[in-house]
């Protein structure tokens, strides 16, 4: 998987000749809204006029903050107020900016063991040290986190946060359990640890509505949840959310640049608001349902014909799947073998705080390609898992 920062390029996934590839965590191109989102925007600045194109509301525009609070109310346990929201250019923003006010230079930031890779650099970036929690095949483990976070004190070292992705996880797929959802928000409230549940994923369930979210078990003020039209609309629009208490959004409003240049995204957000209210994200979101539950099951029976030798977990949601490999398989050795074969993915190390977990699994993707594509991927892969063993 390569990034390309060329003056010329315009977006950022460039396709390799020869190569099906599982790597990308990007939307499948047919289900961006182009039409729809076109007229969203027009009816935005037809009933906003100059004031779509002005400085906006320092937290967001109120009439994304309504519907959004109206929205999250409808598919969690536990409804949100307008006061504990945030608007912001995306879930990794939203995690910079949490980030910014918790972690201090040298902090320890606890991190899920495996959890999304890309918010490794964002809170390397305010010079802290990572740690991953202990976890199984169920997720975070709190009773022997919190063995963990004994030993941190007893060392002197604060603790500002914990971060995860605990429903429909990237890169597992997976959910934490109810029981350790609940033991894990005690966990935080007692040790004074902030949550920060990347909920990235939430309404793309596939099978039964995803298990109520930390922000909801909590009281006030344990965690921080981070959404994102990303996923559910267009990565292209950089909008998103931040849920915290009131004395939390108003540490985020009294930020510098929010007093410069007032609320983010401004444009983008009073168009989200219109193709919220307007019932288009909700028919939209209901069809990228149905095409990526179908994208899974074609990976899923893909992998089960073509590569029985892997160990798979389905997913109920999301955009990914883990693989574990066959031994003396490591995902190193699979990767020129693989790209050999037409194939490519990304290895499970990337996804450890510390590189030293995941060498014998795989993150795959099938939220970009169809079915048929899908399908095709999988049988390359069976083809360079046999050649690896037979190495």
């Amino acid at each position: 998987m390569a990034f390309v920062d060329t003056p010329g390029a315009v977006i950022q996934y460039v396709p390799r000749p020869g190569i099906v590839d599982l790597g990308w965590g990007h939307p499948l191109p047919a289900l961006l809204p182009v039409e729809q989102w076109s007229d969203a925007g027009r009816t935005a600045l037809r009933e906003h006029g100059w004031q779509a194109l002005t400085y906006g509301a320092a937290a967001g525009p109120g009439p994304l903050i309504e519907w959004l609070a109206d929205h999250l109310g409808e598919g969690d346990h536990r409804s949100t107020r307008t006061s504990e929201i945030f608007v912001t250019n995306g879930a990794s923003h939203g995690l910079a900016l949490v980030a910014d006010l918790l972690v201090d230079p040298g902090d320890a930031v606890l991190v899920d063991s495996p959890t999304y890779h890309l918010a490794f650099p964002i809170l390397r970036d305010r010079r802290a040290e990572l740690v991953g929690v202990p976890a199984d095949d169920r997720g975070v483990h709190p009773a022997r986190t919190a063995e963990l976070l004994e030993r941190l004190a007893r060392d002197g070292r604060r603790v500002p946060m914990l971060y995860l992705v605990p429903t429909f996880a990237n890169p597992t797929g997976r959910c934490l359990p109810a029981e350790r959802r609940v033991e894990l928000v005690d966990l935080a409230r007692r040790a004074g640890l902030t949550i920060v549940e990347d909920d990235t994923y939430r309404e793309l369930a596939y099978d039964e509505p995803a298990p109520p979210s930390l922000w909801s078990l909590a009281e006030r003020g344990t965690v921080v949840r981070l959404g994102t039209f990303a996923k559910t609309v267009a990565p292209g629009l950089r909008l998103g959310w931040i849920n915290a208490d009131e004395g939390f959004l108003h540490r985020l409003t009294g930020l510098g640049y929010i007093h410069s240049g007032g609320g983010v995204n401004h444009t983008t957000a009073l168009t989200m608001a219109t193709f919220g209210t307007s019932g288009a994200y909700r028919r939209h979101v209901a069809g990228a349902r149905g095409r990526y539950a179908a994208q899974r099951d074609a990976l899923v029976a893909g992998l089960r014909a073509s590569a029985p030798d892997l160990r798979i977990s389905v997913p109920g949601g999301g955009w990914f799947l883990w693989a574990e490999l066959p031994s003396p398989v490591t995902a190193s050795a699979l990767a020129p073998v693989a790209e050999a074969h037409g194939v490519a993915f990304v290895e499970g190390s990337r996804f450890f705080a510390d590189g030293a977990g995941g060498d014998r699994a795989i993150r795959l993707s099938f939220s970009m390609l169809p079915p048929d594509e899908l399908q095709e991927a999988a049988a390359r892969l069976g083809e360079a898992v046999r050649s690896a063993r037979a190495r």
